[in-house]
C-alpha cells in the first residue's frame, strides 16, 4: 500500500518536471525536415525538362503552401490560446492550404512527367509543408515557455 503511494508521488513530480519544451533534437530534426523537403524539391526543379513557366508555377506553389500552412497554424495556435483570430482569416488560411495542395495536384496530374517525377514532387512538398508546420510549432511553444519562465 505505502509503495503505491510513493509510486503515486513520483509519478506525480515527472508530471510537473513536464514543461512541454520541444527538445533540442526535436526541433533540429524539424528543421533539417523543411529544409531537405525545400531544398529536394529546388533541385528537382531545377533540373526538371520543362519550361521556365512551369518552374515557375510548381517554385510559387511550394511558397504559398509554405506559407499557408504557417498562417493554419498560428491562428489555431492562436485560437487555442485565447487570442482574437478573425473568422474570415481562419477561413482563408485552411481555403489557401488546401488550394496549395490541390494546385499542385492539378499541375502534376496535366505534367508531362514520369510517375516517379510526380510521387517525388508530392513527397517533398508534403514533407516541406508537415515540416514548417512543426518548425512553426515549436517555435510558439519555446516562445510561449521563455515568456512563461521570465514571469
Amino acid at each position: 500500500m505505502e509503495n503505491s503511494v510513493f509510486n503515486e508521488k513520483k509519478e506525480i513530480k515527472k508530471i510537473e518536471e513536464f514543461t512541454g519544451r520541444p527538445t533540442s533534437a526535436f526541433v533540429s530534426a524539424s528543421w533539417m525536415a523543411v529544409l531537405i523537403g525545400m531544398v529536394s524539391y529546388c533541385i528537382g526543379l531545377w533540373n526538371a525538362h520543362m519550361q521556365l513557366n512551369e518552374k515557375g508555377y510548381y517554385f510559387t506553389i511550394l511558397l504559398f503552401g509554405l506559407f499557408s500552412v504557417v498562417s493554419v497554424q498560428k491562428s489555431v495556435r492562436d485560437r487555442q490560446e485565447g487570442i482574437q483570430v478573425s473568422d474570415m482569416y481562419y477561413g482563408i488560411s485552411w481555403f489557401t492550404t488546401l488550394t496549395s495542395v490541390t494546385l499542385l495536384l492539378i499541375g502534376l496530374w496535366n505534367a508531362d512527367l514520369e510517375l516517379s517525377e510526380k510521387g517525388f514532387y508530392g513527397m517533398s512538398f508534403t514533407l516541406s509543408l508537415f515540416a514548417a508546420v512543426a518548425v512553426q510549432k515549436n517555435t510558439r511553444d519555446i516562445q510561449y515557455l521563455d515568456s512563461v519562465e521570465e514571469k
